[in-house]
């Protein structure tokens, strides 16, 4: 790509698009998306708040699924140092929140380090926005004092998860991307000490009409979620807070 002078080279915002529901979108998000030159989107990010670029604005996707990824982390770095070289007004739109499990740490470091400016704009993360919709905090003062956001992907296969840690009593576990290894999340706490009739949820398109929820325990998660129909990307919630749904039926 032609580079620009550094006089006209332009900036990068790193925007949590929130957990799909447009009008969850912070006001600030809303601004940017409508004054940017390139919106460059994830997989996880609603139609309706693609709809607020401008028309002449350009729109590239970049989002991934597993094992699914239409241009590798390392490209998206560079894409974005390119478009900002070019004097170009960037909104990185990302789903959920920038810094929670989006990557928007790596790709903050990668610009900065070819000396773009960036700016971030935090949005509403997945847990929050799923939780709400299916009528549960993630923390009550009775139940949970803690809540505690795991990545339900490998990174290379070989990360160690600490099943004990995420065992103790007194919190919330929220899995996100964790579908396919739901039998390893059900049947590693179960060993750890978890009692088999934790309330565990597993919510899909939180927030969206289309969303689809499932209550359930964490001995029964496995066979009732292969007979949910919910497919990825969803999220996995065990906690005792998950029965204060008015979807709880324990």
């Amino acid at each position: 790509m032609k580079t620009a002078t550094p006089a006209s080279i332009g900036k990068v915002w790193l925007v949590g698009a929130g957990p799909g529901d447009a009008d969850l979108l912070t006001l600030k998000a809303a601004r940017l998306v409508g004054e940017a030159d390139v919106v460059v989107y994830d997989n996880l990010v609603g139609g309706d708040v693609l709809k607020l670029a401008r028309p002449d604005c350009q729109l590239i996707y970049a989002g991934k699924k597993a094992a699914n990824h239409t241009l590798p982390q390392p490209e998206i770095n560079d894409l974005l140092i390119d478009l900002a070289r070019l004097g170009k007004t960037v909104v990185r739109l990302k789903g959920g929140d920038p810094f929670i499990f989006g990557r928007g740490g790596e790709e903050m470091a990668a610009l900065r380090a070819a000396g773009i400016e960036v700016g971030v704009v935090p949005g509403v993360t997945a847990a929050a926005g799923c939780a709400a919709a299916a009528g549960f905090p993630l923390t009550h003062r009775h139940h949970a004092q803690s809540a505690v956001f795991v990545t339900g992907h490998r990174q290379h296969g070989g990360e160690i998860i600490d099943w004990p840690a995420l065992s103790r009593t007194g919190q919330t576990l929220v899995f996100y991307m964790g579908i396919a290894r739901a039998p390893e999340i059900a049947t590693e706490l179960i060993a750890h000490g978890v009692p088999g009739d934790m309330p565990a949820a597993v919510i899909r398109h939180g927030t969206l009409p289309d969303q689809q929820i499932l209550i359930t325990t964490l001995a029964a998660l496995t066979p009732d979620l292969a007979t949910s129909g919910i497919r990825p990307p969803a999220l996995i919630i065990v906690g005792r807070t998950v029965a204060l749904s008015p979807l709880w039926e324990g």
